[in-house]
């Protein structure tokens, strides 16, 4: 109890110090986990809201198979990834395994189907609720999906919020693709277990405080902005 203590101690003054090392990890990891939450945005919202709106065959195979990508293995992620991108995969010749960017790559693929399924049955929602309203104004539904989104974006915080928890929390992709290369892929989650594993618990400790304040905060401010939008506009 005494080493934990003291652990806990160090990990604290890490912090309170600014430690180098423990904020370059930091960095790396809000921004991977950032670009990814982006790029995973930017493709499932509009898929999302797609699929919920648009009728066409195979429609609901492709919800199942939203669903399930939902529990995606993050480890065959990872292995999917890297025979890509390794030197005799297709991808091989862009240069990128073990870099930030195959991180990107792979953090973006597991938050990806949160994000368009949980959007899906948002949007779907939402169109049960106005679509007489938008057909008599001559919207169809691929025209009301910008729509939708656009009213629902306070409501899909939520879902991108879970999309950076989704990236930043992962651990066995990362490892796969970027190698846990110390200054270079080295992430929150990575260098957590790392250091678990060596029993260096103060860098442990004080990553594992991070990244809880980080998405404790998120989360937060999630929540003063659903309030706000609930207040102004009812």
């Amino acid at each position: 109890m005494q080493d934990l203590s003291a652990s806990l101690a160090l990990a604290i003054h890490l912090i309170a110090d600014g430690d180098a090392g423990l904020l370059s990890i930091v960095r790396l990891s809000i921004e991977v986990s950032l670009a990814s939450t982006l790029l995973g945005c930017l493709i499932g919202l509009p898929l999302g809201g797609l699929v919920a709106a648009c009728r066409f065959p195979g429609r609901r195979a492709v919800i199942v198979a939203m669903n399930t990508l939902l529990g995606l293995p993050s480890v065959v992620v990872g292995l999917v990834v890297y025979v890509l991108l390794s030197r005799a995969g297709p991808l091989g010749e862009l240069g990128i395994l073990f870099t930030p960017t195959a991180i990107v790559v792979a953090q973006t693929i597991l938050v990806l189907p949160t994000v368009a399924g949980l959007s899906r049955q948002f949007v779907e929602d939402a169109w049960q609720e106005y679509r007489e309203q938008l057909t008599s104004l001559g919207v169809g539904p691929v025209r009301a999906v910008p729509t939708l989104l656009v009213d629902l974006r306070y409501s899909l915080v939520t879902v991108a919020l879970l999309g950076f928890g989704r990236a930043s929390s992962e651990v066995g992709a990362v490892m796969i693709v970027g190698g846990n290369i110390d200054g270079v892929t080295r992430v929150m989650t990575t260098a957590i277990a790392l250091e678990t594993s060596k029993g260096v618990l103060p860098l442990a400790l004080g990553l594992g405080l991070v990244l809880v304040g980080l998405v404790l905060a998120l989360n937060a401010l999630a929540y003063a902005l659903r309030e706000w939008s609930m207040r102004r506009h009812g």
